[in-house]
């Protein structure tokens, strides 16, 4: 869109200045005006000079052609209001939906930063979980392996007392096949000692 000449440096503001200006200016030129003709009449009726009237009727003139272009001005500087006034309605309109995207995306934002923020909490508050498990568990195979270690203390003293009674067993058996041996070696002495004996006898007779 085109900015008219001179509205750029003013603005808005200077623009509305310059026109409230200018209508006093136009005001002021208007009640001139009509204190020039009414001294044009006083003169009239009074006969005045031809010189003064002419200077009089000089200064109308001037004063006409000065309120004309003052006119043509305000006329000017209404197109560049007009103008302005049109520009910061579409800029208006184009802030307003602006904004709302903004808000929009700044809601969007908000919302997934909540989402992240409660997915943040459930995944902390799921470790914190899964690491309390993981203690539980972890106390849990201290008192296995503790379990195991007194297994294995017990096994290995049966174990001990199983060997120690192994080998008393053994010693115990050596002793007995070794007392069985003596006592059948007495045994087959006292049986022979009664068959010469019983042999003996009867050569006496």
């Amino acid at each position: 869109m085109a900015t008219p000449e001179g509205w750029a440096q003013g603005g808005s503001g200077s623009v509305c200045l310059a026109f409230d200006q200018l209508r006093d200016v136009i005001e002021s030129q208007e009640e001139l005006i009509h204190q020039l003709r009414n001294v044009m009449v006083l003169q009239d009726e009074n006969f005045v000079s031809k010189e003064e009237f002419q200077a009089v009727e000089k200064q109308l003139v001037e004063e006409k052609a000065a309120h004309a272009k003052t006119k043509v001005l305000l006329a000017k500087e209404e197109e560049k209001l007009q103008f302005a006034l049109g520009e910061i309605e579409v800029l208006s309109k184009q802030l307003e939906k602006e904004k709302l995207a903004f808000e929009k995306a700044l809601s969007t934002v908000k919302s997934r930063a909540l989402q992240e923020s409660s997915k943040k909490d459930q995944l902390i508050t799921k470790c914190n979980e899964i690491e309390s498990h993981i203690i539980k568990q972890e106390d849990i195979l201290n008192g296995k392996e503790n379990e195991i270690k007194e297994l294995q203390q017990v096994i290995s003293q049966q174990k001990q007392i199983f060997r120690n009674h192994m080998s008393d067993f053994r010693i115990q058996k050596q002793q007995e096949n070794y007392m069985a041996q003596v006592l059948a070696q007495k045994h087959k002495k006292v049986s022979g000692t009664c068959q010469a004996r019983s042999h003996q006898r009867p050569r006496e007779k």
